[in-house]
């Protein structure tokens, strides 16, 4: 196996919210809305999407009733400070619960930490280190 994500599917409890979170909150664009499933315009990045949580739990075989950290986060690495700072207010604008507000981190960068709607965790980060990072923006 290769180290590549081909798609990331969140199971959300309530679609429409889902949808309200990441599309008006936070500017996301859909590509394909299926009804059961939404996917987002990738920009060369791997395809976000999301699933019934319910029915995506039944898909992998899974109980959908997880509690506590599920050991996932999703990083969104920005090219300033500031732009760490406008997305953490972007998404607490949005309903987002700011787990971490951003601020140096211990190994020299600049983030945050918020949980959308249905309790996924978003890092936010920064870091004048190297030029060659995956830069989300």
């Amino acid at each position: 196996m290769k180290a590549h994500v081909s798609s990331i599917l969140l199971g959300v409890r309530d679609m429409d919210r889902a949808k309200q979170f990441y599309v008006e909150g936070l500017g996301w664009k859909i590509q394909s809305d299926y009804r059961i499933s939404v996917f987002f315009e990738a920009d060369g990045a791997s395809p976000v999407g999301f699933y019934g949580r319910e029915g995506l739990a039944g898909q992998v075989g899974t109980d959908q009733e997880g509690s506590g950290f599920s050991g996932l986060v999703l990083t969104y690495v920005v090219r300033s400070e500031v732009r760490v700072d406008e997305v953490m207010a972007e998404a607490e604008k949005a309903g987002a619960t700011v787990l971490k507000p951003a601020g140096a981190l211990p190994w020299g960068g600049y983030g945050g930490t918020f949980a959308d709607p249905d309790g996924y965790i978003w890092s936010v980060g920064y870091s004048a280190q190297g030029t060659d990072q995956p830069y989300a923006e």
